[in-house]
């Protein structure tokens, strides 16, 4: 079983039936998710983070929203631009992205 560092979850309006439609989805979220996925393999740190998207957080207002564990960082208005930052402060470095934080 794989142990990830991180684990980063993005809202990408998923619904039951496995339909995307919804807030975070129409802002972009599978777009996210596709940076997430490309920063984290060219800066080599699949076997640290996992990324996976999920269903609505609920707080549609702030979306995109990403959230990162363990620490349970929840970061708000989330656009493709903002994920190099998100990986290389806090994924790299440890520090979180202040002014993207719900």
């Amino acid at each position: 079983m794989v142990q990830p560092k991180y684990h980063v979850f993005v809202c990408a309006s998923c619904r039951i039936n496995g339909t995307q439609k919804g807030f975070c989805h129409s802002k972009g979220a599978v777009n996210i998710i596709g940076r997430f996925m490309e920063e984290i393999e060219d800066r080599d740190l699949s076997s640290e983070v996992m990324v996976t998207n999920t269903g609505c957080f609920g707080i549609c207002d702030k979306g995109p929203v990403v959230v990162i564990y363990p620490e349970a960082t929840w970061y708000g208005n989330v656009t493709e631009k903002d994920v190099e930052r998100i990986v290389e402060e806090h994924l790299e470095n440890g520090n979180k992205v202040e002014d993207l934080l719900i």
